[in-house]
Formats: structure tokens, C-alpha cells, sequence
């Protein structure tokens, strides 16, 4: 998981599942809102045809009968229709329904102007009697009397018996193919973007092993790639600069070397040569003690002038050994 080519499949992998659930969901909604208005626009009329077949309410008094009647008549073209009568306040007058299953006793009616007065873009959502916060298209029109306005067909689109349909559709073969498809594509999509990965980290791959390879031989061996000249993509830059920072580097390490061989030397020829005027001055001093009474005066200057001669040369020698010390240590 150190890898760039792993961190990078495991990015890709969480983005393509994270996209794949993206576009699954953006696509369910797309299609619900497709069906609904699609729906609401092809039944939008179901309302006026039902209130144009019976006056439901006359003076205010619903006709319970004939909307059971023309109720049943509108199941058995649109099953998942449900018509509901509603007074002028959106109170629920008479249903075709078993009363046990309705759970509102009132509806909204402003989504029902909105659909009448053709104000709002479809779809439009109103209340669903039958499960009480759940909102569905419909299908609405004014029940009227003598031009005087008595109250509203309201016909809910995708009841509980589109409901019991899509839900059996999404665990029929249908919908486990479409599950199936949806996880093909996404796992073909980290399949080839995978494969992509690795071809573009191959070179990385590649150039990285040829680092562990020369830095581990201590920059002796020379790299073995051979980036390209011009045109070249971010690694081929990167591959430049590393075999021309290898050349320089085997050169610094050969100048090192070599100067270290003539440090070497050079202490050697000064050790050597600290000990010629050491010994002659220790000689010249061993003389005057020992033969000091014997010599005439012109003697012990001269052995003394030759003593401080080469003390004069023992000084700048080791002037010279001090002087490469700090070049050492600097």
C-alpha cells in the first residue's frame, strides 16, 4: 500500500464506487421524475372526465354513490388511480376506498390550483390520504354546480397498488439484472482504469528501481535508462535529471577520492621530511654538548647558525602540517 501505483487504485476504486453510486441514485431519481411526469401529464384529464360524467355534489351534499361507482369505473382503466372528493376547504368528502386504509382527513390544495390553473412545472406533488407524509403526482379538477364551485376531484397517481408493482419489479429478473449490469460497468470501469494506472506508473516504477540501484552501488555503476531526448513527459524530465545528477556526482565522489590521495602523500612527504632537519639539528646539539670544551668558538657558531637553520625549516614544515589539519577539518 506504499506504493503510488496502490494509493492511486485504491483512490480510483473509492471514486468509481462513489461515482457508480452517484449516477445509480442521480439515475432512480432521474427515472422516477421522468414516470411522474409522464404520468401526471398523460392522466392529467382523468379528473375532468370523471366530474363531467355525475354532478357529485349538489348544494353541498356529496353523492357518495356515484363517485364509489365511477371510482371503480376509473380502477379498472388506471389501477393505480385513486379518487378522492374534496370540498372547498380540501376535506376529504368520500373516497371508493376501504375507510380502515385512509389515514388523512384532509388535503393541501394548493398543489391542486397549481395543477388546475397550470402555474407550476410538472411534476406536481400533493398529499397521499392513504399514507399520510408521502407526497404523489395526481390528477385534479373543480367539481362544480351551476358555475358555482362545490369543491374538487382529487385523483392520486401511483397508489399503494403502483407501490406493491415496484416493488415486486425491483426484486423480479428485471431489476436483479439491472443491479447486475450497474455492478458490471462499474467494476469494467476500475478494470481499465487500473490497467491505465499501471502503464502510466510503469516508467515511474521503473526509474525508481534504477535509483535504488545505482545510489546502492555507491554511484559506481552508470544508469541504464535512456529518457527521451525532447518532448518529453514529466518523468522523462525526471529521468534527466537523475542520470545527470548521477554523472556529477560519481565526478565529485572521483575528485574526493583523489584529493584525499594527495593528502595522503602529502602528509607522507611531510612526515618524511620533518625528520631530515630534526635529526641534522639533534645531531649539530648532541655535538656542542659532548664536544663543547674541544670546539673553538668559531665552531659552536657555526654548528649553532646550522641548528637554527633547521629549526627555521622544522617551523615552515610544520606550519605546512597545520595548515592542511584546518583544510581537513573545514
Amino acid at each position: 500500500m506504499n506504493t503510488l501505483f496502490a494509493k492511486l487504485s485504491a483512490a480510483l476504486l473509492v471514486i468509481v464506487i462513489l461515482m457508480g453510486s452517484v449516477f445509480f441514485v442521480a439515475g432512480r431519481i432521474n427515472t422516477q421524475l421522468y414516470y411522474e411526469e409522464l404520468t401526471q401529464r398523460l392522466n392529467a384529464p382523468i379528473a375532468m372526465y370523471v366530474t363531467g360524467q355525475r354532478d357529485l355534489i349538489s348544494d353541498g351534499v356529496p353523492d357518495l354513490d356515484s363517485l364509489t361507482d365511477l371510482a371503480s369505473h376509473a380502477m379498472v382503466i388506471n389501477p393505480t388511480a385513486e379518487i378522492y372528493l374534496l370540498d372547498t376547504e380540501g376535506n376529504i368528502l368520500g373516497h371508493g376506498l376501504p375507510p380502515e386504509t385512509v389515514m388523512l382527513e384532509r388535503v393541501e390544495l394548493a398543489p391542486l390550483k397549481e395543477l388546475i390553473e397550470g402555474s407550476a412545472t410538472m411534476p406536481i406533488r400533493g398529499d397521499d390520504p392513504r399514507s399520510g407524509s408521502t407526497r404523489k403526482v395526481f390528477s385534479a379538477f373543480e367539481v362544480r354546480n351551476d358555475g358555482r364551485l362545490e369543491g374538487y376531484l382529487y385523483v392520486v397517481l401511483g397508489g399503494q397498488t403502483y407501490e406493491t408493482l415496484s416493488r415486486d419489479i425491483g426484486s423480479s429478473y428485471v431489476g436483479k439484472i439491472s443491479f447486475y449490469v450497474a455492478i458490471t460497468v462499474v467494476l469494467a470501469a476500475a478494470i481499465v482504469g487500473l490497467l491505465v494506472f499501471g502503464l502510466l506508473t510503469r516508467r515511474l516504477k521503473n526509474l525508481s528501481e534504477e535509483v535504488n540501484r545505482v545510489s546502492d552501488s555507491g554511484f559506481e555503476q552508470a544508469p541504464r535508462i535512456e529518457p527521451a531526448v525532447v518532448d518529453g513527459d514529466e518523468i522523462d524530465q525526471l529521468a534527466r535529471s537523475f542520470v545527470s545528477m548521477s554523472g556529477k556526482i560519481k565526478e565529485q565522489l572521483l575528485q574526493l577520492t583523489e584529493n584525499d590521495n594527495l593528502r595522503r602523500e602529502l602528509v607522507s612527504n611531510i612526515s618524511h621530511d620533518l625528520r631530515t632537519p630534526l635529526s641534522a639539528m639533534q645531531g649539530y646539539l648532541e655535538t656542542l654538548i659532548i664536544k663543547g670544551e674541544t670546539l673553538s668558538e668559531e665552531e659552536r657558531k657555526r654548528y649553532l647558525k646550522i641548528a637554527r637553520r633547521h629549526t627555521v625549516r622544522l617551523g615552515s614544515l610544520i606550519g605546512d602540517l597545520f595548515e592542511l589539519s584546518k583544510l581537513d577539518s573545514a
